[in-house]
């Protein structure tokens, strides 16, 4: 009894610590130092409204809109709780159909030429919100077709919308698919 009392004492105060106040210390220290991503980083529009994450990708399937690159989360694509890529090897059949199906649909849509992995590829995450600016590219046919546009006006909105590496030399210069579609659409932004 002697030895169990300390370690029920120690077991509730680092439960309370660990559990409780640490979280709720750093929880606060972050809504105060950064109060727009400590909340999940929503984008909101000119007309109300949560739109999406700017941390998580969505889903677009219409050929009006730019696809974003392929999610490997189970039952719902791009579902933060099942965050996570498939597993599957690059020489195992399941993963070589499912990236042969992505190319055959790219293809059906009018994409011609290269087709870049990251829209036949599903992330580490399965969530990335982001393309390449070859991926956008590729899609601007596309789109110009359906939506009866300009391709240089996509190309345009595509340049505009491309973010560069991250301090000018971290990372490639990216795309994000969900503010470029809204402004497809005549979305704006809340910053």
């Amino acid at each position: 009894m002697k030895e169990i009392r300390p370690a029920i004492m120690l077991f509730i105060l680092f439960t309370v610590i660990c559990g409780g106040v640490y979280p709720a210390l750093v929880t606060g220290i972050a809504t105060v130092l950064f109060p727009a991503k400590a909340q999940g980083s929503f984008i909101t529009g000119d007309r109300g409204g949560t739109l999406g994450s700017r941390l998580i990708g969505q889903p677009f399937s219409e050929a009006k809109y730019f696809w974003p690159r392929p999610s490997a989360t189970s039952d719902f694509p791009y579902n933060a709780l099942g965050s996570g890529g498939s597993n599957l090897s690059p020489t195992n059949p399941d993963y070589l159909k499912t990236v042969a199906d992505r190319v055959k649909a790219l293809r059906e849509s009018g994409v011609t030429g290269v087709i870049p992995a990251d829209l036949v590829e599903a992330s580490a995450s399965g969530l990335d919100p982001d393309i390449s600016p070859a991926a956008a590219s590729v899609q601007i046919k596309r789109i110009a077709r359906v939506r009866g546009m300009s391709e240089g006006v996509l190309r345009d909105m595509v340049a505009t919308h491309t973010r560069p590496p991250k301090f000018g030399f971290v990372g490639e210069p990216r795309v994000h698919v969900l503010e470029l579609n809204l402004a497809l659409d005549g979305v704006k932004v809340n910053p």
